[in-house]
């Protein structure tokens, strides 16, 4: 595992190489946030069964995922999907077994105030480079992501963050800086002060909710949280679908990245989660 600190936090990134076992085929395996911890007041993240156990599905702290696009290779006559895909940022995948068969191979180095993780993939008439950057600076931590077609088929790519929260204190969990709405549930409603608030507290499973939007600037959350009474994050692109999510432990938002690279296209785009 790899360690950036300074006079306040640090941040635990797990090693592509190193921490093999607790990589899957959901999360991307460089860049991936493990915990960030304050000096003073200790981990700041948590996680779907944090801290009683772990497990490569669920996840912890800040992972990341391009798993919902797996590249195939073309069907059989028949149409059918096979089952091994490519996935960016993780390697060849068995689908149907859910495993991974090949791990992508990253390079590994120092760049401005963090680590820069770049690997080559392809599969089947794709390609692309990758390249992933998670950066320090006093309590904002940085997570970067590039990445290139070069190959001749268009690339889909569909990308999210999966930054989990501890529930904090009271009811209150997020707001945005753009509009949103969702219909009637038990987990959730909008308050007047424009807060998402939990319903039906304690909760004994997980809420998942869907946010309409129509936005046309980035994204920008202020997240309540038990430690620091207030976190926030800001996005530098406009999400297209929006769920967010919760249960017993933890509470995540999840604004996806949408866009198809065509030969030669690349696209940049960062989150910036300030503690």
């Amino acid at each position: 595992m790899y360690t950036l600190t300074n006079d306040q936090l640090t941040v635990s990134i797990l090693d592509p190489k190193a921490d093999v076992e607790r990589f899957g085929t959901r999360y991307c395996t460089a860049g991936y946030i493990f915990q960030v911890t304050d000096e003073d007041l200790g981990p700041l993240l948590s996680g779907p069964t944090y801290p009683d156990s772990f497990n490569t599905f669920d996840g912890q702290g800040i992972p990341d995922a391009f798993n919902l696009s797996p590249l195939y290779e073309p069907g059989d006559a028949q149409g059918a999907t096979p089952a091994t895909a490519l996935i960016i940022g993780i390697g060849l995948c068995d689908l149907q077994a859910n495993r991974v068969l090949e791990f992508c191979d990253w390079q590994i180095g120092e760049a401005d105030t963090g680590l820069r993780f770049a690997t080559s993939q392809a599969f089947a008439g794709w390609a692309l480079d990758l390249e992933r950057h998670v950066g320090l600076l006093g309590r904002t931590v940085r997570s970067t992501t590039r990445l290139r077609n070069t190959g001749k088929k268009p690339i889909p790519v569909r990308w999210f963050p999966h930054p989990f929260y501890p529930q904090p204190e009271g009811d209150e969990l997020c707001r945005f800086n753009i509009a949103v709405g969702f219909p009637a549930n038990p987990g959730y409603r909008l308050a007047e002060n424009g807060f998402v608030v939990r319903q039906g507290w304690p909760w004994e499973k997980g809420y998942y909710q869907a946010l309409d939007h129509d936005a046309h600037s980035n994204l920008v959350v202020l997240q309540r949280h038990p430690a620091l009474g207030l976190v926030a994050a800001t996005c530098s692109y406009v999400p297209a679908l929006f769920p967010i999510w919760g249960n017993p432990r933890t509470f995540s938002w999840e604004p996806f990245y949408e866009r198809t690279l065509a030969a030669g296209q690349q696209a940049e785009w960062s989150i910036d989660y300030h503690f």
